[in-house]
């Protein structure tokens, strides 16, 4: 999905929050800033390595997870007129889907996934008051409400459960503001370096599949933010 669609959607989900703002005044120059995504979620999810595996996955399996679009606000804190620290909020659901030799399986449904993010940014001030900048930091992977796809229901798989972890980000950006009073547009994109860990249990509560993944996904984002 384009960054400028990404931006349209953002605004979309932002137009109430921004017509009632905080009762701060906002400024270009203020310590806090507020943004109202749309983000494009491209997870990898490939096989790395396979653990344990009861059930014979043929040779040549390999999975994928979908893509997904979602609402996301990030809270951004200025220490300095150069260097801030950026949270966000966002959940995002995904499907794990066979490749190779297990093409079109659906393996995973409804996996969500939190990634609890903190970068802390170097913004580069241009004229005009536009300001690109870079940020890195760490990522807690939290993962709700995976089950067996089809497939994997098919081959006796009762239960599927989804590792936490932890992993690393850094993203570029640029902010830009409209007039003097906060208000502003922002594109943004962030690379996650993630693992994950799939369970696969039978309904007698053994183990009968475990895969370590690749999920090293993008985040993309575009919409509008305020600053005060």
């Amino acid at each position: 999905m384009k960054i400028v669609q990404l931006a349209a959607i953002g605004a979309a989900l932002a137009s109430t929050a921004l017509i009632a703002a905080p009762a701060h005044a906002g400024s270009t120059e203020g310590k806090w800033q507020i943004k109202v995504l749309g983000s494009g979620v491209l997870p990898d999810g490939k096989i790395t390595r396979i653990e344990k595996d009861l059930i014979g996955l043929p040779a040549g399996s390999q999975t994928k997870a979908s893509d997904n679009v979602a609402p996301t606000v990030a809270i951004e804190y200025f220490f300095t007129k150069n260097i801030s620290a950026e949270t966000i909020c966002c959940t995002s659901a995904h499907h794990v889907t066979g490749a190779g030799a297990l093409a079109g399986a659906a393996i995973i449904d409804h996996a969500i996934l939190i990634p609890a993010t903190l970068t802390l940014k170097y913004h580069l001030p241009l004229p005009g008051g536009i300001k690109p900048y870079i940020g890195v930091g760490p990522s807690l992977h939290l993962w709700l409400g995976e089950r067996p796809g089809a497939a994997a229901a098919a081959l006796g798989a009762a239960r599927v459960r989804l590792s936490n972890d932890v992993g690393a980000v850094v993203q570029a950006g640029v902010d830009v503001p409209l007039g003097k009073k906060g208000y502003g547009l922002t594109l943004d994109a962030k690379k996650y370096w993630m693992k994950t860990t799939a369970h696969f249990y039978t309904a007698g509560g053994v183990e009968a599949l475990t895969t370590r993944h690749d999920v090293n996904a993008w985040i993309v984002s575009g919409g509008v933010s305020y600053r005060f």
